[in-house]
């Protein structure tokens, strides 16, 4: 399983669609990510148009303020990124870059790990639209939105969000595919199991059944 301290760079792919890549990424930084300094998002103008705006009052936290930015293109935004790196006043960056521009090379990536690595910023870039090409990050992820589970207090709203969260690379744990839940009243992020076909009834095959843990339990 990933470790529970943030490696410099982290990737999460997603569809616009349905901004599965950002609620994952800030289910992250809620439990890995120090309170009491700012998040400084910064998007491209492509990705501000097809995923759209963060919602500050949704996500704005005392704990974490949120510095937005939002750049005309996709080298300006990488440049962005990198300034606010620099800045360990900062308790995280979230980079969005729509689809796979030009300037999101290999180079951009290892710049901004570097950058990170220095300052003991993490980065988190959202890649909404975008294909897994070269890159130095430590994690790599696939997101997808799952129907949210049911809501206790009213059947006709929405509960806990899910994700589908494939890690297809690592540097520091084994890649899988689980089903990810975010518990914002204790900032603890689940990851379970996906469930695979097997045989019918309990007993029937030899794994154990899936537990839910929070990521860097340390539970083999």
């Amino acid at each position: 399983m990933p470790d529970s301290d943030p490696p410099v760079l982290t990737e999460a792919f997603s569809t616009s669609r349905d901004g599965a890549g950002t609620g994952l990424v800030l289910a992250q930084i809620d439990q890995a990510a120090p309170r009491g300094r700012p998040i400084l998002w910064v998007q491209d103008r492509r990705a501000a148009s097809e995923a759209g705006l963060p919602s500050i009052r949704g996500i704005q936290s005392d704990e974490r303020p949120i510095l937005r930015v939002t750049a005309n293109r996709a080298i300006d935004a990488l440049w962005a990124m990198e300034e606010g790196l620099e800045c360990n006043a900062l308790s995280a960056v979230i980079g969005e870059v729509w689809g796979n521009p030009k300037a999101l090379d290999f180079t951009a990536t290892k710049r901004l790990a570097l950058r990170s690595r220095r300052s003991g910023v993490p980065l988190w870039l959202l890649r909404p639209d975008g294909v897994a090409d070269l890159s130095v990050a430590a994690e790599r992820w696939s997101v997808a939105a799952l129907p949210s589970l049911d809501n206790t207090l009213d059947a006709r709203a929405p509960g806990l969000p899910l994700w589908g969260a494939e890690l297809f690379r690592s540097r520091g744990a084994r890649p899988g595919r689980w089903v990810a839940s975010h518990d914002r009243a204790t900032h603890r992020l689940d990851l379970v199991a996906e469930v695979r076909d097997g045989a019918v009834g309990t007993g029937a095959g030899g794994d154990a059944p899936a537990r839910p843990r929070a990521v860097g339990d340390g539970r083999p």
